[in-house]
């Protein structure tokens, strides 16, 4: 059912549980278009691609030239439909535990048109096992929220040096991380983990969040 909330300018246009994510509405908006909303967060469109466009728009900049980019947390499709616009020939691989949020994406983000290879798993076993086959990536996107939660075991210096060797040589990560006033300490330590693999870290500071470049 679409609800129309004048007031505030916007309109629902789905509401729907998933066990993962919990409640995720698709909201309609004056300033930010269509996007996903969940346990507190924007997660697909929206602000949400503000962030990863402010941040990939810069990347950008420093390798004009991807061949394939691994997005670990594909969520609606936010990151997809920003590496097909700057990368209009990179092979794009999705991976996300939830089949609701992706399926949202593709009814309203337009997930489908990005021509994203999904897979629908826990990303942790994914890695294991594109480390084990000796698939490596150009460019690696790391969100991975869970309503307002970096889960921890993407926080060890063990996944982090499985993420490395997805790799090539010359390739790099960007991780996202919340950085307000509740979630700073977190980041800070997330990075002193990050420093423990990975030769240079460069810092973009989008809206409320910190941006980890590493390679």
């Amino acid at each position: 059912m679409i609800r129309t909330d004048l007031l505030k300018g916007r309109i629902v246009l789905n509401r729907t549980v998933s066990e993962i994510n919990g409640e995720l509405v698709v909201i309609r908006d004056l300033v930010y278009g269509t996007y996903i909303h969940g346990g507190g967060l924007p997660q697909s469109g929206g602000l949400a691609e503000v962030i990863w466009k402010q941040t990939l728009s810069k990347f950008k900049n420093q390798k004009p030239e991807i061949k394939s980019v691994l997005i670990i947390g594909l969520g609606g499709g936010s990151i997809a439909k920003l590496t097909r616009e700057y990368w209009p020939e990179a092979e794009i691989t999705g991976v996300d535990i939830d089949p609701v949020i992706v399926e949202l994406g593709k009814k309203y983000l337009k997930l489908d048109k990005s021509n994203v290879d999904i897979h629908i798993q826990d990303a942790e076993v994914f890695i294991k096992e594109q480390v084990k086959k000796g698939n490596k990536f150009d460019l690696v996107c790391f969100d991975t929220y869970v309503k307002t939660k970096f889960p921890k075991k993407f926080e060890t210096i063990q996944l982090i040096k499985l993420v490395k060797k997805l790799l090539f040589e010359k390739g790099a990560v960007i991780f996202n991380r919340l950085y307000g006033s509740k979630e700073r300490d977190n980041a800070v330590k997330f990075e002193k983990v990050l420093k423990k693999a990975f030769n240079k870290i460069d810092r973009v500071y989008p809206e409320a969040n910190i941006m980890f470049i590493c390679s």
